[in-house]
């Protein structure tokens, strides 16, 4: 009756059993087998130990004394345990997910240094765990040897077979194992009374110690005689081992006294790997100069270590010492490295929060890394993340008083804005790259919300993009600064696909041609180079106007043609401008080297899509910030670049009062070519010339002979000349071409206009004379002679 309401103990085990991993009892290594198991409520794997009672009566005793001893000896080194119970059919326990040492050190792929630093950890994790049963604890094990220790995950060493543990003050004797193969791991005193008298607490333990260190390196002990080969035993460890595997129980050492000798320097255990988890077990006790030293000496060092213990050993301790410690930014260059050999589901579970929670830190040192690093974990962040929890976040450092921010600010959009949504993209963030580009006082800055802007154009709104672009870039060619004009140059030649044709005739190419005559040779070659691009491009529709339809497709496109863009971005990348050249006192001269070179080359070429103009630009040039507080152009509207007013009719230097007159001959005369080209290699007869790189088909308007006839068979010259002379535009407020060295021609032309000049105005003097005077009347008409 009572069995009838007896209930199976198995039922209340919050763990399923599943298939056997390892059964060393058949092979008579040890009395468990080693079972696959699931948390019922969680579903975390674990291990679960089992005996069979049908094995015999006495290994059941001991399976159940094994368990006992689990349960209440606890070492970071020793099995843990989770739950278990006995029942008539045998005994069970859970404890995390290992595998026996022998069979992981048969699959271990790890070779050289690699391989001796893990064997190193794993001896250290032994002899520290004997210290604590023999020293602390007063127990022996009686059984080390390698079927008694397990490896987890994390690559640590974890000793198990409690079956044979005694009390030290039971005194010495000899234990009798019930599995025959363990008998070649008893020291020689159990064979050899004489040496009984001899026998400290430690002796045995540090015999079988000294075996494991054998099997570690050999493979499993065949007998007690091949502890003498010590080919494959390393240096260091030979004199410690020698005295372990001696015949003399007295001379074995105990086990505080070896990891005493091993730990100092230059012995076994003295290794960056043993150094680096002991520094990380005992961090909370370490002082900040310490660990900033640790953490920014570790990223180098964790190629050397094995993936195993970095991912499960290093990393957890590095989540654990960011979040409940102060260990600062210095710990994010390993925490990302490792962050790298995470699967994706566990990144998003140990890496994503620490970062969001990274952003808001108002430690700038922390910010500044943090930015610096996004490329190696931005690929892991969802939009939504990004959006709700870091953005907002990052729009602060554009208005941080410090530059280096501000500037890896900017830098840190070209690896977010694919993943920006339309209001942060096209709103906030185009605000204040408006305001950094206008009134931002480090040139540098200035140059790169340019650069990043060019760059970050694909992912724009076309109809932002349309209102942004031109005028920002234009903006950026009116800058005091040489680099930041260079900028924009450069930045309309990478972007030239999203320009309408018409804004190009309208609006780019007469901004591009003020820069013609720039002070800076760098930007006036540019310029030259990118007119000729955009000159070509226009030629091409005008001999083809079917073409025009091509060369816009990408106007109002969405997502960035990958063709084109692929060509369009090669080389063209943001420069490393304020870490290198901010000071608290700056130069009040402008440094002549721009952060976007000029020696690279830029091209148009023919496509049945759009042209691309390419612009390389060297990742590491250098810009350095001039002295100058002044705002590019305080007329512009500094937070809407749609509403700036950068028509080309309208210059800051020169103001052109134009008269009425006829424009007799203009549209139909010859202006010839710019350049001493052949009339064959024109870009109208021979398509292939588009192909050509600007920087091989360009020359420097310096080296041009302006006074030498063109293939149109007439100077330059000449031709304004006569233009001059023909034209009834008025004259005033123009001022005199000096194009060429001046001639008698060109001071007759010159007289001719003043005579000119004042002919009209004793004109206009005595038409005012012959008017009526007296106020007029209304509806009266004023009558002229």
């Amino acid at each position: 009756m009572w069995s009838f309401f007896a209930r199976d103990p198995s039922k209340d085990f919050p763990y399923e059993i599943g298939e056997v991993l390892s059964n060393d009892l058949d092979r008579g290594r040890s009395l468990w087998s080693i079972h696959k198991g699931k948390k019922k409520s969680s579903g975390e794997d674990v291990s679960v130990f089992s005996f069979d009672a049908k094995n015999g009566v006495q290994l059941f005793e001991l399976a159940k004394g094994a368990m006992k001893r689990f349960k209440t000896l606890r070492h970071p080194y020793i099995l843990p345990f989770f739950d278990g119970f006995e029942s008539d059919k045998g005994v069970y326990f859970a404890t995390e997910c290992v595998e026996p040492l022998e069979a992981h050190l048969s699959k271990l792929t790890l070779t050289g240094q690699q391989k001796a630093l893990y064997l190193s950890w794993g001896i250290f994790q032994i002899a520290r765990v004997l210290n604590f049963l023999l020293n602390d604890c007063n127990l022996r094990h009686n059984n080390i040897c390698i079927s008694s220790i397990y490896v987890n995950a994390a690559g640590e060493w974890k000793l198990g077979g409690l079956e044979y543990v005694s009390s030290v003050d039971e005194g010495p004797k000899v234990i009798q194992k019930t599995l025959p193969s363990l008998e070649k791991y008893n020291p020689p005193e159990f064979s050899d009374h004489s040496k009984q008298r001899f026998v400290s607490k430690f002796s045995g333990d540090m015999w079988g110690f000294g075996c494991l260190i054998w099997e570690a390196f050999n493979g499993p002990l065949p007998q007690s005689s091949s502890l003498r080969s010590l080919d494959k035993i390393p240096k260091p460890l030979i004199p410690v081992f020698n005295e372990l595997t001696g015949p003399s129980p007295s001379n074995r050492p105990n086990p505080a006294d070896v990891i005493d000798r091993l730990r100092r320097g230059g012995s076994y255990f003295s290794n960056n790997l043993v150094d680096a988890l002991l520094f990380l077990e005992e961090i909370q006790i370490k002082d900040k100069n310490e660990k900033n030293k640790f953490f920014s000496s570790l990223t180098d060092k964790l190629d050397l270590f094995p993936e195993s213990i970095c991912r499960h050993k290093i990393l957890p301790q590095l989540i654990t010492a960011f979040e409940y410690g102060d260990a600062g930014s210095p710990v994010l260059a390993p925490l990302f490295k490792l962050g790298k050999m995470l699967p994706e589901i566990e990144y998003q579970k140990k890496i994503v929060p620490c970062v969001v929670k990274l952003f808001s830190s108002n430690d700038r040192a922390t910010r500044i890394r943090l930015l610096q690093q996004l490329e190696l974990f931005i690929d892991h962040l969802q939009p939504s993340t990004v959006n709700d929890q870091i953005f907002p976040q990052l729009a602060n450092g554009f208005m941080d008083t410090n530059p280096t921010i501000r500037e890896q600010t900017i830098k840190s959009f070209l690896h977010l804005a694919p993943k920006l949504n339309y209001n942060n993209l096209n709103v906030e963030t185009l605000r204040q790259f408006a305001r950094l580009q206008a009134k931002d006082d480090q040139g540098g800055i200035r140059t790169n919300t340019t650069v990043c802007l060019g760059k970050i154009s694909p992912h724009l709104h076309p109809q932002i993009r349309q209102k942004v672009l031109i005028s920002a870039f234009i903006r950026a060619m009116r800058d005091p600064f040489p680099p930041a004009r260079n900028a924009g140059v450069l930045a309309l030649a990478a972007t030239q696909q999203y320009y309408l044709l018409q804004e190009v005739a309208a609006r780019i190419l007469p901004a591009l041609c003020q820069l013609t005559s720039d002070p800076e040779k760098s930007v006036r070659d540019n310029a030259f180079r990118t007119i000729k691009g955009f000159l070509g491009k226009l030629e091409k529709v005008s001999e083809d106007p079917s073409l025009k339809e091509s060369m816009e497709a990408d106007v109002n496109t969405a997502t960035p043609n990958s063709a084109n863009s692929s060509a369009t971005w090669t080389g063209w990348a943001v420069s490393a401008v304020t870490s290198k050249f901010y000071r608290g006192s700056v130069d009040k001269k402008c440094v002549s080297k721009s952060a976007l070179p000029t020696d690279q080359t830029s091209s148009s070429t023919p496509s049945t899509g759009t042209s691309s103009i390419n612009s390389s630009v060297d990742k590491d040039d250098v810009v350095k910030t001039p002295d100058s507080n002044t705002d590019l152009d305080d007329n512009w509207d500094g937070d809407n670049w749609g509403d700036m007013d950068s028509s080309p009719a309208k210059s800051r230097d020169v103001e052109v009062e134009v008269a009425s007159g006829k424009n007799e001959g203009w549209d139909t005369e010859d202006w010839g070519s710019i350049e001493d080209v052949p009339e064959e290699a024109t870009p109208t007869e021979n398509a292939s010339s588009w192909k050509q790189d600007f920087s091989s088909a360009s020359k420097p308007a310096s080296s041009y002979d302006w006074t030498a006839p063109a293939s149109g068979g007439s100077s330059l010259t000449q031709r304004v000349e006569t233009k001059a002379q023909s034209s009834d535009w008025d004259d005033a407020g123009w001022e005199p071409l000096e194009m060429a060295p001046k001639d008698d021609k060109m001071d007759e032309a010159k007289r001719k206009r003043e005579e000119k000049k004042l002919q009209r105005q004793k004109e206009l003097e005595a038409r005012r004379a012959n008017r009526t005077g007296g106020a007029m009347k209304l509806g009266s008409k004023k009558a002229y002679d």
